[in-house]
């Protein structure tokens, strides 16, 4: 995995306490592996000392969450992926590296844990040599970013017009759905969120072309 340097855009919000039995497992003396679901699986600012195909069941990726910071703004909010309860999920299992396990776990704290949005949860994951026990980013349902099951066309409305520190609803969608097909991971729900993003981007334009060329003034004879 080719490492991409790290966004120099950092959240205002700030980084959720840690609790104790997290802080503990910088002392692990067992393997620690989190599962990988979005940007953390092409663009993890780290190293990991291993990387397995996972599938987690009781969890699916969605655009479950409202940004106010990285795909959006207060003001016009934008969408980005959580892990929300029911039906299963293809990612990856990264295990950290033993021999900086403390460093590593807080980077990633500071990375996905901030604005209370996450729960840093147990779970199990299948991978093709056996399962394991892993660790997970899901999403609290108590947050007020939780935006829910919306449907398909709200979710590209809010995405192709948002835009916060980390670029646009829009890149970060084709990123995402790009990165996965890289995987050999297939998607239904965020191809369909895609071209529904793509449809409407190009009827904006075209109305936008027809609009200006109504508006122009004929030349005088």
């Amino acid at each position: 995995m080719t490492l991409l340097a790290a966004h120099p855009y950092v959240s205002p919000l700030p980084v959720d306490p840690m609790p104790d039995w997290v802080a503990a497992l910088r002392g692990s003396a067992e393997p620690v592996w989190l599962f990988a679901y979005g940007s953390l699986m092409w663009n993890p600012e780290m190293a990991f000392a291993e990387t397995r195909p996972a599938l987690l069941h009781g969890f699916h990726r969605r655009f479950c969450l409202y940004s106010r910071d990285y795909r959006g703004t207060p003001e016009r909010p934008g969408l980005v992926l959580g892990l929300d309860r029911g039906g299963s999920c293809r990612g990856l299992a990264l295990r950290l590296p033993p021999d900086a396990l403390g460093a590593a776990i807080d980077r990633i704290w500071a990375r996905e844990m901030a604005g209370q949005v996450y729960d840093w949860r147990r779970v199990t994951v299948a991978t093709p040599q056996a399962s394991l026990p892993a660790y997970a980013f899901t999403v609290r349902r108590d947050n007020r970013d939780y935006a829910g099951r919306l449907p398909v066309e709200r979710m590209a409305e809010i995405i192709a017009g948002a835009a916060g520190g980390r670029g646009s609803g829009r890149d970060y969608l084709a990123s995402t759905v790009r990165h996965l097909d890289e995987l050999g991971i297939r998607d239904r729900l965020l191809r369909r969120l895609h071209d529904a993003v793509e449809r409407g981007v190009q009827a904006a334009l075209r109305s936008s072309v027809n609009n200006s060329c109504g508006r122009s003034t004929p030349r005088s004879a």
